[in-house]
């Protein structure tokens, strides 16, 4: 199967959770939005027009017939199909759940920089961002890897659910990739109490088909539009 993901077209944001899993595991998927008219494709789509499921928000998938949103949801419906996933159904629920609790972590780094509301520019919420972001990095940062290292280690590792890479393995990669671009003197301090959680990002970029993603024109660089935004004056 050929997937179809809709996503922005100028930044990793969400989508980049979903492209990772089809980049490691080498499925054949176009990313619409980066095509001619893609965008406008994706803008009727969310108008609910050659649809009847219709997607509050890219990222989502078409495969098939299925029209699939929400980059948690992608995953669980992806899991399987990539290798990225247990077998039962147990498995397949507790790397959800993983997932789920990335998506949360996710939010929040977010709000380090638009704490107040997502239709406003930075520099309107600037004493707010600051405020926010220090305790984030003093308290959720730490506690969000502190989890995921305590997981690591009751798997016995190397990975959060054991001997075998999952998907959420490869988003705690991009969280910890992330957040060294947004906030690389903080992590510098946060990194040293998280030892398996680093050694799950080494790992996914010595994986052959992440390394040649990471150095392809496919993978966009951060940058001051995505989830994760490098602002000096945050960082401590």
């Amino acid at each position: 199967m050929r997937y179809l993901l809709y996503y922005w077209p100028e930044i990793q944001g969400r989508g980049e959770f979903v492209r990772l899993a089809l980049e490691d595991a080498g499925a054949r998927y176009t990313d619409v939005a980066r095509g001619k008219g893609g965008t406008d494709k994706m803008m009727r789509m969310m108008e609910g027009k050659g649809v009847s499921t219709i997607p509050f928000a890219p990222p989502f998938l078409k495969a098939g017939k299925l029209v699939i949103a929400q980059t948690a949801n992608i995953l669980f419906y992806l899991g399987p199909a990539l290798k990225l996933a247990p077998r039962d159904e147990a498995g397949r629920l507790w790397v959800h759940q993983l997932q789920l609790t990335v998506t949360d972590f996710v939010k929040e780094i977010h709000d380090t920089h638009h704490p107040i509301a997502g239709s406003l520019y930075y520099e309107d919420q600037k004493t707010e961002a600051k405020r926010f972001t220090e305790h984030f990095l003093r308290e959720r940062a730490p506690k969000y890897l502190g989890y995921f290292e305590r997981v690591i280690g009751k798997s016995k590792g190397p990975f959060l659910t054991g001997r075998k890479a999952t998907y959420a393995d490869l988003s705690m990669f991009q969280i910890i990739a992330g957040l060294r671009y947004a906030f690389p003197e903080a992590m510098k301090k946060i990194e040293v109490k998280v030892p398996r959680a680093v050694e799950v990002h080494d790992r996914a970029i010595a994986r052959p088909n992440i390394e040649r993603y990471l150095n392809s024109k496919r993978r966009l660089p951060f940058n001051k539009w995505g989830i994760f935004r490098r602002y000096e004056e945050l960082d401590a």
